[in-house]
């Protein structure tokens, strides 16, 4: 087994990579094996028939492909892992020989890691962010909470922007009705923008036990094609009707909504709050911009393969996010009127991005000699543990010594954007 290197423009290399002829023909009948029960021929049951008849049947290749992937499959991953490049790509794979008595040999074109020439870290100028709260802040925060305990209750009056009504609809176009188009005890807020443009307003003032047929026209753009544009009925009943109802503000709703006893007090929290969300949203501000102008002062050449396996993770991401919540990655696509390579491309700037800022943010704190101790990757598995409800033993039990490495870096390049946004100049 050898392998050689060869360094190519834009961060990019060939590895040829050597195996040796008997390990070729082990993998050749290794091939035969994994095919016999699948080839019938007459006067020999299946899984008989001798590997040589085979190929004299089919010719010397027939089993030459799937054995040159047993070979790839077996030696590229500890090949890749030994040379001193750090590949940061899929390999484009590429057969150079394979004949049966000589050794077999092929290539792999990969991305490299590229070097960065960093730009200077410290004293990077930002714009100043205001943090400051004012009683007003407080009082809208106070109306939030407000609203959210709001309760609805029954009303004998007309409909109000605002109220909740209980209806029954039955949607027609052109005198058809359409898939999702009738429900049956719709709770609907008035003026919420739930439904069609045009169709709440036109149930303001009606009363319990009206009807009335709701004029809308479906949005150009609208998710389900065969309706986007088109003029509908919706036949509406209304079965019931409730206003809101705020609480008082006052010091059996701050007992009611929190820890403390008086409204007072329950201000107070709220305008630290406040002031804790203002100052994390500040700090993120200042870590983005100065990261921002970092990667712009620096220089690095990105091989687009780098991107291109960034890309494939970002979206298998989204896809198993998807899964998780009940929806396909081609329903979510379709619904949002794109391809696989539209999303794809649509994410490119972002991955570049994120590959941009890991690679400034690893030169920094290779610049600074951050490392992570075994103490402080202990101690971050605690606070994941305690997230998850595990014990942390436990937890460690599942890690293996490359999650553990994997930490250490993650965490040397947060403290490396938190030494960056200590060092910034607001200006």
């Amino acid at each position: 087994m050898s392998v050689k290197i060869e360094k190519l423009e834009h961060n990019m290399a060939k590895l040829t990579i050597e195996v040796a002829a008997a390990e070729f023909v082990s993998a050749i009948k290794q091939a035969y094996n994994n095919n016999k029960g699948k080839i019938s021929v007459p006067g020999f049951r299946k899984g008989k028939v001798p590997q040589q008849l085979i190929e004299r049947m089919y010719g010397e290749g027939v089993f030459y492909e799937e054995a040159a992937n047993i070979l790839i499959n077996k030696t590229y991953p500890k090949e890749s892992a030994d040379v001193e490049i750090e590949i940061v790509s899929n390999p484009e794979i590429d057969v150079e020989q394979i004949e049966r008595g000589k050794d077999f040999i092929y290539t792999a074109v990969v991305a490299v890691r590229p070097e960065v020439i960093l730009g200077a870290y410290k004293g990077i100028e930002v714009k100043k962010q205001d943090v400051l709260v004012t009683d007003e802040d407080v009082e809208k925060e106070l109306k939030k909470e407000q609203e959210k305990n709001a309760r609805f209750v029954d009303v004998e009056r007309p409909a109000e922007n605002g109220d909740n009504v209980l209806l029954d609809y039955a949607g027609t176009v052109d005198g058809v009705a359409f898939d999702g188009g009738s429900a049956e005890n719709q709770t609907l807020t008035l003026g919420s923008g739930q439904f069609i443009p045009g169709f709440e307003e036109q149930l303001v003032g009606l009363s319990v036990g009206d009807e009335k047929d709701v004029n809308v026209t479906f949005p150009e753009q609208y998710h389900a094609e065969e309706l986007a544009g088109k003029d509908a009925i919706f036949h509406c009943k209304i079965k019931k009707i409730q206003a809101k109802e705020l609480p008082e503000l006052d010091d059996d709703f701050a007992a009611d909504v929190s820890e403390f006893d008086t409204l007072d007090e329950y201000k107070e929290d709220l305008r630290k709050k406040l002031v804790e969300r203002r100052e994390a949203a500040a700090k993120q501000a200042r870590e983005n911009e100065a990261l921002d102008k970092l990667i712009e002062a620096s220089v690095m050449d990105i091989p687009d393969p780098m991107v291109d396996r960034t890309v494939d993770n970002m979206y298998n991401d989204a896809a198993r996010q998807m899964q998780s919540q009940g929806i396909s990655m081609d329903m979510y696509l379709q619904y949002m009127g794109q391809t696989e390579e539209s999303y794809k491309e649509q994410i490119r700037p972002q991955a570049l991005k994120q590959i941009q800022s890991r690679l400034v943010l690893e030169e920094v704190a290779k610049s600074e000699d951050i490392e992570i101790s075994d103490e402080k990757v202990d101690a971050e598995i605690e606070k994941m543990a305690k997230s998850y409800g595990m014990e942390a033993d436990r937890l460690k039990e599942y890690m293996g010594e490359a999650e553990r490495e994997n930490m250490k870096k993650d965490m040397a390049v947060q403290e490396a954007i938190t030494l960056i946004e200590e060092n910034t100049k607001e200006v």
